[in-house]
């Protein structure tokens, strides 16, 4: 690994610390105080942080509220930033720290309150640099680390940031690796770096001799990873849908780096990858793990379980489980018309799915809920106690569908979740608010947004103190790019944007594509395609 360690100071602090969900078993290992561990903040993929007490509907305008800095990096910052509260820096005291990803396979990580940085490591090996991009153009101009990385605050000495990168050696050989970065020191733990590499039973498109094998180059990591019951879940795409490929999840044991799950949900097919416009996998509290796949082979004969004949999943909301270190599918749900859609590009996996906190109906029954949606523009919310599974006859069995209620073809509908309400701001379309009545999801927005976003749409985040002070807060795909933030309760109020202020002040950079904000204590943060804008109260910028 090469790396450059740098140390800067600031001022220590104290903050009192709990878990931002409603279910603490959600939560990655020791989430305190608004620390921001995984992708859109914990395993449910809510996207909300409800311990948010700094700012408020009344105080997040052009007046108050603005760009406090931007920290430059060396590429695009695909990956959502994450936050950890509280560490202690060696020599330097405690500080809240801020990481971030690079697709020049960097990973840095700053004082979340000055932009004053502590250290920055580069994820290859000797001789090798980041990925070319594959001739495709979805991650351009190179590929290094895409997907957003995961934290565990207590394995290893101090804390575990763990990290794929991908990377090309001087005969052009490509590489993914999983690493293990120590929060503190950025050096790597745990005997990491460790090469992905797997094999499963299969006759498809990329096997040889009775077994499928993942061929590292064939790859990339976009969707964010999970940890879950102490594994590193790894999901993944094509490259421009360039043939041989198939849909790959891939587990490794957080505390020893040695793989401890595979899966191939299309073995004898092909195609079905996981790409969700980089949003990760989603997991309740019983330890199921919930991914869109995106076009690929679907067996529509079943057999006797209702499950496809030669077990082949493309194009499904898929639900994942462990049992005795053995990972399958356990239950799924495809739309009757999933040859058709296949056929025009309308892949499920566009979109990322999201569990839903328990719900009562009209009858006091609970529902245990998760939801998804793709590109054939319905919302699909479906039961985790039994998903529907298929039927050429049509989507009856499905808990609820609305369909057509995204309005863009080639929709990238991400969710989140805030008060019984559900945000989608897809692609071309406006940011919407939708409500639950009785565990049932009304297809008439609540409320909406004047403005449309463009091409791929915004994924929402929600900043909250408990049920009241929310806001949603989205990013607009322009250049330079646009931070917005709206009333929780009411889209059609705007509390800011920032093209409001005056001389530009407060521009921070070119758009891109999948950006997620990211909201921790008084503070927002922006990726752009070479650094994060950071925002924040402009008269108290204290951390």
């Amino acid at each position: 690994m090469n790396s450059e360690i740098i140390t800067e100071r600031s001022q220590p602090m104290q903050i009192l610390g709990y878990c931002v969900l409603w279910s603490a078993l959600l939560c990655p290992h020791h989430v305190a105080a608004q620390d921001v561990l995984t992708w859109h903040n914990d395993n449910a993929r809510t996207g909300q942080n409800l311990a948010e007490r700094r700012l408020t509907p009344r105080n997040v305008n052009a007046e108050q509220f603005g760009k406090l800095f931007s920290i430059p990096v060396d590429g695009k910052v695909d990956a959502e930033p994450l936050y950890v509260h509280g560490l202690r820096i060696p020599g330097r005291g405690i500080h809240n720290v801020l990481y971030l990803a690079t697709e020049h396979d960097s990973l840095y990580a700053f004082d979340a309150d000055t932009g004053q940085q502590f250290w920055h490591v580069g994820l290859t090996k000797s001789g090798e640099t980041p990925s070319d991009n594959r001739n495709c153009g979805q991650i351009t101009p190179e590929i290094g680390i895409t997907s957003t990385p995961v934290i565990d605050r207590q394995l290893g000495s101090h804390g575990i940031i763990y990290v794929i990168a991908m990377s090309k050696d001087q005969a052009g050989s490509y590489f993914q690796r999983l690493h293990a970065v120590d929060l503190e020191t950025g050096k790597e733990e745990l005997g990491a770096p460790v090469e992905i590499h797997a094999a499963f039973p299969g006759t498809g498109a990329a096997s040889h001799d009775g077994m499928a094998i993942f061929d590292p180059k064939q790859y990339a990591e976009r969707t964010a990873l999970l940890l879950l019951n102490g594994v590193i879940y790894t999901t993944w795409t094509s490259h421009c849908d360039i043939d041989p490929y198939n849909g790959w999840v891939i587990g490794y044991n957080a505390r020893t780096l040695k793989q401890a799950a595979v899966l191939d949900i299309t073995p004898n097919g092909e195609e079905g990858a996981f790409w969700q416009s980089g949003a990760g996998p989603a997991a309740d509290s019983q330890g199921n793990i919930y991914l869109l796949s995106a076009n690929g082979t679907f067996d529509e004969t079943l057999n006797a379980k209702g499950f496809p004949s030669r077990g082949n999943f493309g194009n499904s909301f898929l639900k994942l489980t462990r049992r005795s270190g053995k990972l399958s599918i356990s239950d799924y749900f495809t739309m009757f018309n999933v040859t058709a859609e296949n056929a025009v590009d309308d892949d499920m996996g566009s979109g990322g799915p999201m569990v839903l906190p328990d719900m009562k109906d009209a009858t006091g029954k609970t529902w245990r809920l998760a939801v998804g949606a793709g590109k054939d523009l319905s919302i699909y919310v479906v039961s985790r106690d039994g998903m529907g599974k298929f039927s050429k006859r049509g989507n009856q069995a499905a808990y609820q569908e609305l369909p057509h209620v995204m309005k863009q073809q080639y929709s990238r509908p991400i969710p989140a979740y805030y008060n019984g309400r559900l945000y989608y701001a897809s692609t071309e379309d406006t940011l919407r608010e939708f409500r639950f009545e009785n565990a049932r999801l009304i297809a008439e927005p609540e409320s909406y947004t004047s403005r449309t976003f463009v091409y791929p749409g915004a994924t929402p985040s929600i900043s909250a103190d408990g049920k009241q002070n929310g806001i949603v807060w989205v990013t607009e795909n322009l250049n330079p790019a646009v931070l917005h933030a709206y009333a929780a309760n009411d889209l059609g109020r705007e509390l800011y944007n920032s093209d409001q202020a005056t001389f530009g002040r407060d521009h921070f950079g070119a758009g891109n594509k999948f950006i997620t904000p990211m909201i921790a204590h008084g503070k927002v943060y922006v990726g752009t395609t070479d650094g994060v804008g950071v925002f924040g109260l402009l008269r108290d910028s204290k951390p």
